[in-house]
């Protein structure tokens, strides 16, 4: 036998091998569900908050799952980077991913994805909900929702408002036009960034996460006016709701795990109750709390239905804001 046909031989050896390999994954049965370690991309990098609800959650799947959880960051473009890698994915339900509001929101603001939200992925369980505060500088003469919005009409060239994602502009934007306030929006890398610019007197104000937030409104460097969810939150029993403020605007983002579709039913099934499981245990309850996030652990369907309606409100909203951007 020639070296050439040696190599030859080797070569398809090792190729039948791995094709063996991948055929006996693709036929694992979802019964068995998991026999290795899980997968979880997250699309922003270590550190933030979707990065943190994805730890948090992890470390208990990994007992109730009975294999390893593990967490792996991949940051860029807004998060598309992460959720194509996830869409092409083998269907097995090994790697899964951690997604914000921003998967119903890109469709909105993006002309072209790279991946269906809804064709390309099962949604499995929401984790957890968050509202939204809006705030001034602390010392700015803007005390109220109202004032807010009679300052913009008075001002038009001077207001503005900081934003980090799509998610939070579109947020915004909802709000200018549920009050015709008009503001032109400043990027930023963060919602931190953008917090900060409102502390630094940069920007005339900010939506944001309660993460980046609440310390500030505590340090009294900032003013929150409202929050954007339908009920007040406890660690600002006295900052009205948006509502109350006397603006239709009610807007409670959103983490969940997603799976590529066609993963097995049962295998979205068994994760489903684990993560239902992790959401209600009390330790999980409270650490979530801390970061101003609400545990939440709902069924696929639940979690379906609140995607395709995202879907439909942030692209009228960003139809109607002339909306769009590029990758």
């Amino acid at each position: 036998m020639t070296t050439s046909c040696r190599h030859y031989l080797i070569g398809a050896y090792l190729a039948l091998t791995v094709l063996t390999a991948s055929s006996a994954r693709a036929q694992e049965d979802p019964s068995k569900y998991p026999t290795r370690a899980v997968h979880i991309i997250v699309g922003f990098a270590a550190g933030g908050g979707n990065d943190i609800i994805a730890r948090i959650f992890a470390q208990k799947m990994q007992e109730g799952l009975g294999q390893p959880v593990i967490v792996e960051n991949k940051p860029g473009a807004g998060a598309i980077t992460a959720t194509e890698y996830v869409a092409k994915s083998a269907p097995d339900g090994y790697t899964l991913l951690m997604s914000a509001s921003g998967l119903s929101i890109n469709p909105a603001v993006y002309a072209k994805l790279p991946y269906d939200a809804v064709g390309d992925f099962t949604a499995v369980s929401e984790l957890g909900s968050y509202p939204l505060i809006v705030i001034v500088n602390a010392a700015s003469p803007i005390k109220s929702v109202a004032e807010l919005v009679a300052y913009a009409k008075a001002n038009p060239d001077k207001m503005n408002y900081a934003s980090s994602s799509a998610s939070f502009q579109l947020v915004t934007e909802l709000f200018k036009q549920k009050t015709g306030a008009p503001m032109q929006v400043i990027p930023y890398k963060s919602s931190t960034e953008a917090v900060m610019a409102v502390v630094s007197d940069q920007v005339t104000m900010t939506i944001a996460d309660a993460g980046p937030v609440s310390s500030q409104v505590k340090a009294a460097t900032v003013r929150a006016l409202a929050v954007t969810s339908p009920r007040r939150m406890e660690d600002l029993p006295d900052v009205p709701t948006l509502k109350e403020a006397g603006v239709d605007v009610d807007a409670v983002l959103w983490s969940g795990i997603f799976a590529p579709k066609a993963t097995p039913p049962a295998v979205v099934n068994k994760l489903e109750r684990e993560l239902m499981r992790v959401a209600r245990l009390p330790d999980i309850v409270a650490r979530l709390k801390l970061i101003g996030i609400d545990a939440v652990g709902n069924t696929s369907d639940e979690f379906a239905k609140i995607l395709a309606a995202d879907i439909a409100r942030w692209g009228a909203v960003a139809k109607a804001a002339n909306i769009k951007m590029e990758q």
